[in-house]
């Protein structure tokens, strides 16, 4: 029968409630168990497809096509268990499929209410799909007390009482300040959490302590005293250098096996977590180093590219270095020389983004790989920026441009897509539409070119990568940007639509529409990120 892992978080916001939760996963998978993650998210967007990137991070896409909250990409990042629609669900989707049924008339003109119809929506929703697999792992977003989380804290409380005696653990996750001027550790934080929990009617099994620095056993007793937790369940998190070392720091302090006493498994076999050793010996003791400028439109907040990053380092992991990142506004190109930003660089990535604003920098920054010899990988956006600069600079187009920034261009090098093959079915969207949910989102086959250099780099010649954009390289241009030297080594397997384009007597300039780091895993780096990061390598040794 499938076992519940209830994790939730109190004092403040951003303590690492995903982390925590994909690093228990993987630990669980390393103990010979099968898992699946989900993410509970009390906010009232329906998806995160369209909130801002600066103030909510970066969207995580999945291969059936949701937009998800970016803790899913900690989840495969560690457990390397595909996540689905089904693993993310927000207060937004819960009243939209309920006010549906209701206008339907489905409750058969009873009075809907958050108890018991919401709150049996969240139970529904946590329940589904889960036949065969040993443990879920149940995320709550936000805060215990944060009002808009109540119905999801009731929801896994009853939870608690409906399924059989055995079969649920909660795990509370909290803070530890260290007040220097006090010299001491503070457990209050700690215990005012665990009472605001339990007021709701949730006892928890686990506490996850947050801290900088080792807490002293006299306090770890203190917290099991007051907040009703065995002492041994009081589970030191510390900060470590690394994200990759967290499944071992917390298999060191007994998370692992807290949680599986929980359940009463007394006998479960020794984790296997060799692999984990050995990719955090590379990145502690890297034989070289590599600069990796990422210029970007939303650099204000590093979890806007949290896939990106990982990505990165997963590349230099293959490659056995380390990767610093140089994180470089691209508006800055639109006011002052690239050369100065750029010169002291082994490669330069160009992410994706939406608008106008910052888009002549990424070019400026496109034209500076391609003209001084640079390692190059623009991704979605950052592919059709280089488009741009190339018919620009290279076929002689001035003014090519996007139909994103100028609805009646007249050199319209990228548009946008209105319909596209899914599953071979057609799908259509319209200008002026709703923008959520609206994108060519999720996996689709590309076929890559015989003798390109991508096709060298996957190994093969059809790939499938995760897709989300609005507007497409104009094929339209194909045959002058192919004479001008960029070929398009990539299509959809209809031939209609670009989906990797390159240089090929270039060190190495790829771009691509889809998002390669979505699939990156530290046990197995993407194929593009590992020779990226093998080409700004070969770079660094010319200099």
């Amino acid at each position: 029968m499938t076992r519940y892992i209830f994790i939730t978080g109190g004092v403040v916001s951003s303590l690492g409630k995903g982390l925590a939760s994909a690093a228990l996963g993987a630990l669980l998978q390393a103990r010979g168990f099968s898992v699946r993650l989900r993410k509970l998210d009390p906010y009232l967007n329906v998806d995160p497809g369209t909130m801002s990137p600066i103030q909510h991070g970066e969207v995580f896409v999945t291969d059936d096509g949701a937009e998800t909250d970016l803790d899913l990409g900690h989840y495969e990042r560690f457990t390397g268990v595909p996540a689905t629609q089904g693993d993310n669900i927000t207060t937004g989707r819960i009243y939209q499929n309920i006010i549906t049924k209701e206008r339907r008339g489905d409750y058969l003109g009873g009075t809907v209410q958050v108890i018991p119809h919401v709150t049996d929506a969240i139970k529904e929703f946590v329940l589904d799909g889960n036949e065969g697999v040993d443990f879920v792992l149940c995320e709550i977003g936000g805060t215990v007390g944060d009002i808009e989380g109540l119905p999801f804290f009731e929801a896994i409380r009853q939870l608690g009482n409906d399924l059989p005696r055995g079969m649920t653990c909660f795990i509370h996750l909290t803070l530890m300040p260290f007040i220097p001027s006090a010299g001491e550790m503070k457990t209050k934080p700690t215990q005012h959490s665990v009472k605001e929990l339990r007021s709701i009617g949730i006892q928890p099994d686990i506490l996850m302590c947050r801290c900088d620095r080792p807490i002293p056993a006299g306090e770890k007793r203190k917290i099991g005293l007051f907040c009703n937790v065995r002492e041994s369940a009081v589970i030191q998190a510390m900060d470590v250098d690394t994200i990759y070392d967290v499944p071992h720091a917390y298999h060191l302090e007994g998370l692992d096996r807290e949680v599986l006493s929980v359940f009463g498994i007394e006998n479960a076999d020794t984790p296997e977590l060799e692999n984990w050793l050995d990719l955090v010996k590379v990145l502690r003791e890297p034989e070289g180093e590599v600069t990796i400028a990422i210029v970007g439109k939303y650099t204000g907040l590093k979890d806007a590219y949290k896939s990106l990053t990982e990505a990165l380092t997963h590349g230099g992991i293959a490659n056995k270095v380390g990767v610093k990142v140089k994180w470089l506004e691209s508006e800055i190109f639109e006011k002052e020389d690239t050369v100065q930003h750029l010169e002291d660089v082994n490669g330069i990535l160009v992410p994706g983004g939406f608008g106008e604003r910052g888009a002549e920098g990424k070019i400026a920054a496109a034209n500076f790989a391609r003209e001084r010899g640079i390692p190059y990988l623009g991704i979605c956006f950052g592919m059709q920026m280089a488009v741009i600069e190339a018919l620009r600079n290279l076929a002689g187009l001035e003014d090519a441009t996007s139909t994103e920034f100028r609805t009646n261009a007249p050199e319209p090098a990228v548009g946008l897509m209105t319909e596209w093959m899914q599953e071979n079915e057609l799908v259509k969207r319209r200008d002026g539409g709703d923008l959520g949910g609206t994108m060519r989102l999720g996996a689709y086959d590309a076929v890559l070119r015989e003798g390109s250099k991508v096709a060298e780099i996957y190994g093969g010649q059809t790939i499938s990568e995760r897709h989300r954009h609005r507007y497409e390289v104009n094929m339209a241009y194909r045959e002058q940007l192919e004479k001008a030297g960029m070929i398009v080594s990539g299509t959809s397997p209809d031939g209609l639509l670009p989906e990797i384009v390159e240089i090929p007597d270039h060190p190495w300039y790829v771009g691509v529409q889809f998002h390669p780091e979505l699939k990156s895993k530290p046990l197995d780096p993407h194929p593009l990120f590992s020779s990226f990061i093998e080409a700004a390598l070969a770079q660094s040794r010319l200099v």
